[in-house]
């Protein structure tokens, strides 16, 4: 079923304009995490900052948010179904539409946050159910199975990846003995291309990263058992990186910096390693390790040479500043407890997942909030879904429920 409502655009000229904000897919459209929005708060008043607007409808699910051209997109289950969701900037449901069914196993509800390209939107289901949908209408184009089509198996928490879209394809890691990573013709579904699978690993609940490092065009994903690197082009397997943990929990999208590859996974911990690009021939050397920083789903920011992100391991879920280069710790602080991030405006904005909302210096000497505060406990478990800080606002979601805040500092 899908339900089609009347809508209202605005032009996309350029990143965060007031009138456009633009965050299109799962940690912006630099797939970095990090706001370049200005001129915003760095200590909040008492109770938080003002909260403008609550969207209730948007079912139990743990995707984060996308935006663009007028419209917030999320995904949640909703009778039995995957539901992708639009709401306009006054949070208001203007189409929902169904992506096959939904996951009910442990830990029930959605994972992946749609992506939006120009005014098509992409979006798989944890079954692996991937669609291309009309971005302004909720339109069905086409959709196929990942896991049945290329012959692979979902994996203990079901898939997590929010797809990424690579001129004209859209990319998806499916893993199995048959290939790891899938680049799909973005506007038809056709095979463009297929890498070899990385030694049968499974998915990984990795989202894809795309960079480009001395001429060559390289996908950055995990594997169930490693980090891989794919030739963004031909889809050749350029490494294999291994990285076990105890249940296949590599999670990270793992960030790419000067040459050099950084991932956290819970209990296995961190891990950076060198990239040596000679021709279409890679090969990795391993740089540094470290226990201090055992990330699970809340990702980790790299910025000015420091790795900031929260640790898993119950008897120290804490806050971790890592140097880049060495990974030597600067610092271990509560915070909000473990939790996911973003950042924006040199402030961290931490949200922990039992549902306390932080802000932080992003610099290395100040690891104590500035401020805090409780986000209403109106959806269900915990508060896992990433936030997005967007054009002056922060939107946090629980559950069924989306939180619209205004942060923007007084003129």
């Amino acid at each position: 079923m899908v339900v089609f409502l009347s809508t209202v655009f605005f032009a996309t000229s350029g990143l965060h304009a007031e009138d456009a904000p633009f965050w299109p897919r799962f940690h912006g459209p630099n797939q970095d995490n990090k706001s370049t929005d200005t001129g915003l708060l760095k200590k909040w008043p008492d109770g938080g900052p003002k909260r403008i607007w609550t969207a209730k409808g948007i079912g139990h699910g743990f995707s984060s948010i996308s935006i663009a051209d007028g419209l917030i997109y999320t995904a949640g289950n909703i009778d039995g179904k995957t539901v992708i969701t639009a709401m306009d900037l006054d949070g208001k449901i203007k189409w929902q539409a169904e992506n096959g069914a939904e996951w009910t196993k442990d830990v029930a509800g959605t994972r992946a946050t749609p992506t939006i390209d120009g005014d098509r939107l992409y979006h798989q289901s944890p079954l692996g159910n991937l669609v291309y949908l009309d971005a302004k209408t909720g339109k069905r184009h086409w959709g196929l199975n990942t896991l049945e089509k290329f012959h692979s198996k979902n994996i203990t928490w079901a898939l997590a990846e929010s797809l990424l879209i690579d001129g004209d394809r859209v990319i998806c890691c499916p893993g199995g003995p048959e290939c790891a990573v899938v680049a799909l013709n973005k506007r038809t579904g056709d095979i463009v291309w297929k890498s070899p699978s990385a030694g049968g690993d499974l998915a990984g609940y990795s989202t894809p990263a795309l960079h480009e490092y001395k001429g060559l065009r390289i996908i950055f994903v995990m594997t169930s058992k490693a980090a891989i690197g794919v030739d963004a082009d031909t889809g050749k397997l350029l490494w294999r990186f291994k990285h076990i943990t105890p249940f296949d929990e590599n999670i990270l999208m793992p960030i790419f910096h000067d040459g050099r590859v950084f991932v956290s996974t819970p209990r296995a911990g961190s891990v950076q390693f060198r990239i040596d690009v000679r021709g279409d021939q890679v090969s990795t050397e391993e740089v540094w390790r470290s226990k201090e920083m055992d990330n699970h789903h809340g990702g980790v920011i790299l910025l000015d040479g420091y790795l900031y992100g929260s640790t898993y391991t119950s008897n120290r879920a804490q806050w971790v500043c890592l140097k880049w280069e060495t990974g030597e710790k600067v610092y271990v602080e509560r915070g909000v407890g473990k939790g996911s991030l973003t950042y924006a405006d040199g402030m961290l904005y931490t949200y922990g997942e039992r549902g306390t909302m932080g802000l932080v210096r992003a610099t290395p000497e100040t690891p104590q909030p500035v401020s805090t505060f409780r986000v209403p406990s109106e959806g269900e478990g915990p508060y896992w879904a990433h936030p997005v800080v967007c054009a002056g606002r922060l939107y946090l979601r629980h559950g069924d429920f989306l939180y619209a805040y205004d942060v923007k500092a007084s003129r």
